[in-house]
């Protein structure tokens, strides 16, 4: 499935709203709830840069996303930042660690 980029001009209200929706709606389970809770705890504190990470990181392949984060493989060195934030608050949760 192709994900557009995201579109140009839009608020960072709508933003965010649209990040936080993409985040649950995911193609698998594990990766609703893991990036939902992320979202819910962390999206509104990210700068513009971070924002863009994560905007791109929600257009990577589920599966991709899932080894990624629970330490299974290491991410891509750009999105190395973001996917130890989101080890981190898993950890924090007593839920999947790095390996």
């Amino acid at each position: 499935m192709l994900i557009e980029e995201a579109p140009q001009g839009e608020s960072r209200e709508t933003r965010l709203r649209r990040l936080a929706m993409r985040s649950m709606r995911r193609g698998i389970k594990e990766m609703d709830v893991i990036l939902s809770r992320y979202a819910e705890l962390h999206l509104a504190d990210l700068d513009e840069a971070m924002l863009d990470s994560y905007d791109a990181l929600l257009r990577e392949n589920d599966h991709d996303l899932y080894y990624w984060t629970s330490g299974v493989q290491e991410p891509p060195a750009h999105f190395a930042p973001l996917v130890g934030q989101i080890r981190a608050m898993l950890a924090a949760q007593g839920g999947a660690v790095p390996r």
